[in-house]
């Protein structure tokens, strides 16, 4: 079984299969998985606009993607490289939405 069940279709799953003798000896494989909800607190910095990107979560006065920064900063590039790539992104603008991911991950630790 490869698919995501929700904590009530394994509860199902165990339960349904509790009743059957032979079922003892199996196993049940499923995967368990934790959802957050991150609620980002309005951002000074951050714009969605559905007629820029298709409302797609923009640094504001832009059309450059918060996304991109994520991406860029996976693949190892440089906040100094980033800004070049894109300057019209401030480098205030990139640190703000930074810290407002840095806060949202002090809710993820404490749920």
């Amino acid at each position: 079984m490869n698919k995501n069940l929700s904590e009530n279709e394994i509860d199902d799953l165990v339960t349904s299969q509790a009743d059957d003798d032979t079922a003892w000896g199996k196993s049940i494989r499923v995967n368990r998985q934790r959802l957050f909800s991150i609620s980002l607190e309005p951002s000074a910095e951050i714009a969605s606009e559905k007629e820029i990107l298709s409302g797609e979560p923009i640094f504001r006065g832009t059309q450059v993607p918060i996304s991109a920064l994520l991406d860029d900063l996976e693949k190892g590039v440089s906040l100094d490289d980033f800004l070049k790539n894109f300057p019209t992104v401030k480098r205030e603008q990139a640190i703000s939405v930074l810290e407002l991911f840095r806060n949202s991950l002090s809710q993820l630790k404490a749920a």
